[in-house]
This record gives C-alpha cells, sequence and structure tokens, in this order.
C-alpha cells in the first residue's frame, strides 16, 4: 500500500525566492553556532584590519553583550552599508578563491549577526570623522556620526534574539565564557605580536580581566616561544621543544613537548595553517603518529604547530566556520610533521621533563603544619666547612664514605673512575636494587635501572630492524581476504609499505586479496583481521601505523625481558656505563611506555625541600 509523502499535496509545490532576512538566518546558523563563533569571527576581522590592540568584553558568557574594540584601519561611513550585506568583503576580488592571505574571504559575518542579534558597528578611519551603524534582526538603520578615537568596535547584544530556538542549545555561562576564552588563546598564539585582552563585564563596575598578553618582541621564534609560555604555562615552554622544518613548500615551525610532558587527553594540541587554527584530522594524526612510539594509548602529546604554505597548496574554503583544510597533498604534509618532530625529540637525547623533578619534590614534601618555625640564618659556605671540619676531623680512612651505599663485600669492585662533569653524574650507589644514584656537578639523579635499560635494548632492536628489515614468514597457502572494492583499492596501495614489514599481498582478481607473507615477529596472525584494523585506522587518520605498532610492540615486550631487572645488584662500571649510554641513546628520558626513566634534583630543590634556605 503506498503512503502520500508528508511533504507533497495535491497542488504542485511553488519555487520561492527567499528574502534577504531568511538568507542571513540561515547563513548565521551555520556561520554563528554559539557566542564563541561571533567572538571568533570579530576578532579575525580585527586582526586582517591590523590591529595591534584587540580588547574582547563579553556579558553572561556571551549571551547578551560581546564587544570586540581594535585599533586597526577602520571602516570608512560610506562602506558601513555595505559591511553588513551579503558576501562583500575586502578581503578578496573574487577573481582567485585560492590564493587567500587572509582570515575572513567570505563576507558572511557580519551580515549574519545583524540577522540573529542586535549589531552595532561603530568606526573611524585616519583622516575621517567616526560613523555608526545598528542593525537588529536584520533591519539597518541610517548611518549617523560617532564619537571614536580610531579602529573599530563592535557591539553585538542579545545574540539568537531573532532565532529563539537556537538559544534553547547553548550552554551555561561558565561553558559559554570557557569557549570564548578557549577561541581568543588560540588566536593569540597565532599572532605574537598583537596584544589581547579579555574581560568579563556581567553585573554593575568595570568588568573582570580573565585573559591578557602583551605583544612581544624580538624575531618570531622568541615571540612565540615568549606568547606561549603566557598562553600555556612556564612549564609548557621549559619542556617544549623547538620545531622548524621545510619540504616542498611546506614550513612547520612551533614547539612541541617532550614525551614526559604528556596529557591525559588532547586538550594541549594547537594546530595552524598559514596562522589560522584549525582542527583537522590529519595534522592530529600526524602529531599521534610521530609520538606513537613515545607514549602509551591513554597518553597525549602537547603542541603548538604552525605550517605556512603558499595558499594554492591548501584549500580553506571547506566549510563556513573554516576550521578545516584540505592540503594539496596530504601525504606530504603529515610525513614533514611526522619527520621533523621525530627528529626533534631524537635530538633531545635523554633529556626528560622537569615537571618529573616537581611531582617528585611534591611527593616528599611534608604537610604544611600550622605552626611557624624560625630558622637562623643560613651560615656560609666558609663557615659550614670550618664548622664541618671541627666537628668531625679528616681522617684518610674516612674519606668518600658520604653518600656511599654499602653492598655484599663479594660484590663490591673498586673503580679508579674520577668524578666528572656528566649530564647524568657520576653512580655513587643504589638503593632497593632498583635505583642508581648519581651525582651530578648541580644536583643529584636517581635512574630506574630497568626502565632505563629497557628503552636502551629497545631502541637498539629498532635500529637493527631498521637495518636488517623486518623478517617475513610465507604462507603454505595464501588467505584469501574479500573486501569492498574500494577497501580492496586502498590496501593496494599502500602494499610496498606494508611489505616493509613483512606482511605481503597482491590483489587476488575481483576485490578479494591475498596475503601470502606475514611478519614472522608477530607468529600466528589472523591475516582478516589485521587488514580490517589497519582500514579502520586508514579511515580513522587517513594513514596507519597499525602494523609496525604490532612490532614495535613485540620489541618493546623483547627488551623488557631481555633488560636489567628489578633487584639486581650493579657493580660501579655497570652503574656508570648505563649512565654514559644513556647520555648517547635518543629517547632515553623515557621508557617505552611513555614514564620517566630518570628524576633530577637540584641541589637548591633539595636545600629548600630540608628547609635550608
Amino acid at each position: 500500500m503506498a503512503y502520500p509523502h508528508p511533504n507533497i499535496g495535491d497542488n504542485r509545490p511553488v519555487i520561492r525566492q527567499l528574502d534577504e532576512a531568511a538568507i542571513n538566518r540561515i547563513a548565521a546558523g551555520e556561520v554563528v553556532e554559539r557566542p564563541a563563533s561571533a567572538v571568533k569571527e570579530l576578532v579575525e576581522n580585527a586582526i586582517d584590519a591590523g590591529a595591534r590592540r584587540i580588547t574582547v568584553e563579553y556579558a553572561d558568557g556571551g549571551k547578551t553583550l560581546i564587544r570586540v574594540t581594535d585599533d586597526g584601519c577602520g571602516i570608512a561611513p560610506d562602506d558601513l552599508p555595505l559591511a553588513l550585506s551579503r558576501h562583500a568583503t575586502s578581503k578578496i576580488d573574487g577573481t582567485d578563491l585560492l590564493n587567500i592571505h587572509t582570515f575572513g574571504f567570505r563576507g558572511e559575518a557580519l551580515p549574519s549577526l545583524g540577522a540573529v542579534g542586535r549589531l552595532t558597528i561603530a568606526s573611524r578611519c585616519a583622516g575621517q570623522g567616526g560613523a555608526e551603524i545598528i542593525v537588529s534582526g536584520g533591519k539597518a538603520e541610517a548611518v549617523r556620526p560617532a564619537a571614536l578615537n580610531g579602529g573599530t568596535v563592535v557591539s553585538l547584544r542579545d545574540l539568537f534574539y531573532a532565532t529563539p530556538a537556537r538559544l534553547k542549545f547553548l550552554r551555561t555561562d561558565r561553558a559559554e565564557a570557557q569557549a570564548i576564552g578557549d577561541v581568543i588563546k588560540r588566536l593569540a598564539m597565532a599572532e605574537p605580536f598583537v596584544s589581547f585582552t579579555l574581560r568579563d563585564v556581567s553585573g554593575d563596575g568595570p568588568g573582570r580581566e580573565v585573559f591578557g598578553v602583551g605583544a612581544e618582541q624580538g624575531d618570531l621564534f622568541d615571540a612565540l616561544h615568549g606568547r606561549l609560555a603566557q598562553v600555556l604555562g612556564r612549564e609548557f615552554a621549559e619542556n617544549a621543544l623547538a620545531i622548524d622544518a621545510t619540504r616542498e613548500g611546506l614550513h612547520l615551525t612551533g614547539f612541541a613537548a617532550l614525551p614526559t610532558y604528556s596529557r591525559g587527553s588532547a586538550v594541549a594540541q594547537y594546530l595552524f595553517v598559514n596562522g589560522r587554527p584549525v582542527r583537522d584530522k590529519l595534522l592530529v594524526g600526524a602529531l599521534r603518529g610521530a609520538y606513537f612510539d613515545f607514549l602509551s594509548r591513554d597518553r597525549h602529546p602537547a603542541a603548538a604547530l604552525f605550517l605556512d604554505c603558499d595558499p594554492n597548496l591548501v584549500d580553506v574554503n571547506v566549510h563556513p566556520a573554516k576550521s578545516e583544510v584540505r592540503f594539496r597533498d596530504p601525504g606530504l604534509a603529515r610525513g614533514l610533521i611526522v619527520s621533523a618532530l621525530r627528529h626533534a625529540l631524537a635530538e633531545a637525547g635523554h633529556r626528560a621533563s622537569t615537571t618529573v623533578a616537581g611531582a617528585t619534590l611534591g611527593a616528599m614534601r611534608p604537610e604544611p603544619s600550622g605552626a611557624r618555625v624560625y630558622q637562623m640564618d643560613r651560615p656560609s659556605a666558609g663557615a659550614r666547612t670550618a664548622s664541618y671540619q671541627a666537628q668531625s676531623p679528616g681522617f684518610a680512612e674516612t674519606a668518600g664514605m658520604w653518600g656511599r651505599v654499602d653492598v655484599p663485600a663479594e660484590q663490591v669492585v673498586e673503580t679508579s673512575e674520577e668524578p666528572q662533569d656528566y649530564p647524568l653524574g657520576t653512580a655513587r650507589g643504589q638503593v632497593h636494587e632498583n635505583y642508581i644514584i648519581a651525582q651530578t656537578a648541580t644536583g643529584m639523579v636517581i635512574v630506574d635501572q630497568h626502565a632505563a635499560h629497557e628503552r636502551l635494548v629497545y631502541e637498539k632492536l629498532k635500529r637493527q630492524m631498521a637495518k636488517n628489515g623486518v623478517a617475513a614468514q610465507a604462507l603454505l597457502i595464501p588467505e584469501i581476504v574479500e573486501l569492498s572494492a574500494s577497501d580492496c583499492a586502498r590496501l593496494l596501495e599502500l602494499a610496498d609499505e606494508m611489505a616493509r614489514f613483512g606482511l605481503g599481498i597482491e590483489a587476488f582478481g575481483g576485490s578479494a586479496i591475498a596475503v601470502r607473507e606475514t611478519p614472522a615477529i608477530l607468529g600466528e596472525v589472523n591475516a582478516r583481521a589485521l587488514l580490517l584494523d589497519i582500514l579502520d585506522e586508514l579511515s580513522d587518520q587517513n594513514d596507519s601505523n597499525l602494523l609496525q605498532a604490532k612490532i614495535e610492540a613485540i620489541l618493546s615486550r623483547i627488551a623488557c625481558h631481555g633488560s636489567i631487572r628489578s633487584g639486581r645488584w650493579m657493580r660501579a662500571e655497570e652503574m656508570n656505563a648505563l649512565l654514559r649510554e644513556m647520555e648517547a641513546t635518543p629517547h632515553s628520558g623515557q621508557c617505552n611506555h611513555g614514564r620517566p626513566t630518570y628524576v633530577e634534583l637540584k641541589l637548591a630543590d633539595i636545600e629548600r625541600l630540608f628547609g635550608r634556605t
């Protein structure tokens, strides 16, 4: 039995031209999702206008007021009505939609905001008088004079009052305010030479400053490092590696944190393409791929990366919000990110994040008490030395006893090695048969002998695999896997790459694939399940490291079983040899699971721990 379609009546439907107000409200649904979207569009317009000081004020999470003030070039009085027209912009002339050098170019933001709220634009150009225009619900008033020193002030009140249904989808004032803050921080990272101020003016009074950064000075790297220290925190700046790499027209700069400075979620990942903040699946997958050998699956790297290229090599006109991009050569962009980050991590050597020592001191620090402790002034170094000599005369047989850890007599081996200024110091002892205590020129180092040696063995196994390749095991009877035509084509494109890791596949006619070889190190393999997992990763990240990850997981397990075990006494030369090998091996600052292999405590920190400062 046939049922009539609910949208089809007896009469023929009539095609109508929507009015301008309806068109703008529909466009606003794509461009302005929430108050943070409005802030993003307005601040980007200010940056495009050449502003060097930008102030953003909001009330009630941006629902009742958003005001953006800048010192940019301004808008001429005659151009104010045109600025509120759809697809009217000063950014492009329309002849080339790929050669885009500005944040905005679609000409949709201002008319969309005016269609769903009460918008006021006051602006003044150099050499002209100030003027303002008001538009409410898509209806504009006449331009009138305004008192203004220079630049532009855009005020948006009662967002979505013209589309009340959209108001129901907004979150709490606190959540919307947090989203606004995130937008401002991303734009502040993209423009280190611009000062930003974010102020909450809810209620009476001048308001509360939520976020503020001044314009940075110096070259681009110094300015970016200073801005990231202000936005992401001093700890990120101290534990981040500078990135600067170029490949075939793509230039990658920024900072990426050490693996031991990882996060429990991807909240500290900031990616920019030609200065534009983006949330691109390709770039996120590349960042994850660069760290996959150094972090466990539940940890995420922290980074702020800036990818710059000719605008013709990337399409930013994918979505009205301009948060997604498409590269002409996605593989080139991904390969640049992975290789640049891995090179920087390798150059970091044995370095581990400074937060490890901070966490250690925090765990050792006693609970504060309410009683006030009075201390004498700390004596000078000379006074301390004289005091020690008076209390304990320097007998030759007691020399060198301080810091020594006694071991069974049959395991003691004398060493003639003199203390030197090594990065990881000289071994002074071993405690609990697992932790090496080393003395450095500025403090001490505690090394987890098992975790450190595990990483060293793992890196050695990886070098051997890279040199000799992955041994493949030929199947007596090839396994035939039926797939869709598109999945079959995607896998065959990666046949050479998978052959490097011992997985041999070839077309078997139709949409079937024959698996003839599997990596010998994996043992018995379910070929169909392996191929399906690779396809899932390709769909999710446009690339797959699954096979390499499985092989390196086996190598990691071998390294774990083949490394120095906890509970084993080590001789002095063995401990020092381990320290020297750590200094010479990249990535030795963290174990195979991303945990630190050593903790360094500065002498000043130790003295502060005991209240000696």
